[in-house]
């Protein structure tokens, strides 16, 4: 039995959607919402009815990584085997849960799997991370043309885990909040042994960040958050060099790519001094380890 796990926050009309598909999809649908005013929850009222979910409204946001522990509670009690977790701006295509089963059930030594992701905006891209000296990269374009790749992490939307591996690994880890929440889960996961793989054939649309911009002399889109995804990614990024769940090189890579989103945000995009305040922030609550939500 598979259950869909799906938290929302604000949802619009696209989140209604994106329940629609999972019905047809999935044996059950938990939505656990994160303190949306009324208004927001309405426009997926009807979609909730329609797909026979359940809404858990917790009133606050409590961040990411909770929501998915309180939906993933709540899919145990329901007899699931499997948990899909999934963002409220994706939307997966009509057979993805059904390739990402068939992909988990093939693999030996699976722990989870995800699908082909790709960005749903004008400079979007695909979001295949692969091993690599320096940390998690995109995937080449070679390697995508492959039935399944193992992965380094998978992002959590979209991404299929057996009940038995939460049991394992554990629950995801609250004092993220957000961003890099689905990374660390995935080390842990690899440090216990376990493949993550994506099924290529298993399509998800998916919005990152707020938006892309294409810098000269770089191929790759950067993606702009706003001022408090800043705190977030920065004290985060800190959190998890100091995990010991990184390689040597690898912990190396993200002090570098540290640096250069550091650089960009306070030098290169908009609302610069709000950016400031935000990455001074999160570097002083990451090195002085104080998770949980922005106070």
């Amino acid at each position: 039995m598979i259950v869909a796990v799906v938290v929302t926050y604000g949802p619009d009309p696209r989140t209604a959607e994106l329940i629609r598909a999972l019905g047809s999809q999935v044996e059950q649908i938990v939505v656990v919402d994160n303190g949306s005013s009324p208004a927001a929850l309405r426009t997926i009222s009807e979609a909730i009815d329609t797909a026979g979910a359940q809404l858990i409204e917790l009133g606050d946001n409590t961040g990411i990584a909770h929501a998915q522990n309180v939906g993933i509670v709540r899919a145990k009690e329901l007899g699931a085997t499997h948990v899909l977790l999934s963002d409220q701006d994706s939307l997966p295509a009509s057979d993805m849960v059904a390739r990402l089963l068939a992909r988990l059930d093939a693999t030996p030594g699976a722990g989870a799997v995800g699908p082909y992701i790709a960005e749903n905006k004008p400079g979007g891209d695909e979001l295949v991370y692969v091993d690599r000296r320096w940390g998690p990269r995109r995937a080449s374009a070679e390697e995508l043309t492959s039935p399944a790749v193992d992965a380094a992490f998978l992002l959590a939307s979209g991404c299929l885990i057996p009940m038995e591996v939460l049991g394992a690994v554990g629950p995801m880890n609250a004092k993220f909040f957000i961003d890099h929440v689905d990374l660390e889960w995935c080390l842990r996961a690899r440090t216990a042994g376990y493949r993550l793989v994506v099924d290529t054939g298993a399509h998800l649309e998916h919005s990152l960040g707020d938006a892309t911009v294409t810098l000269p002399g770089r191929p790759q889109p950067v993606h702009v958050h706003g001022p408090i995804r800043c705190y977030y990614l920065a004290r985060n990024t800190i959190f998890m060099i100091r995990s010991g769940l990184l390689p040597v090189a690898w912990r190396a890579g993200y002090v570098v790519w540290l640096a250069k989103f550091i650089a960009f945000h306070s030098i290169l995009a908009d609302r610069r001094r709000a950016r400031i305040r935000e990455l001074a922030a999160g570097i002083r609550d990451g090195l002085a380890r104080r998770g949980g939500p922005r106070t």
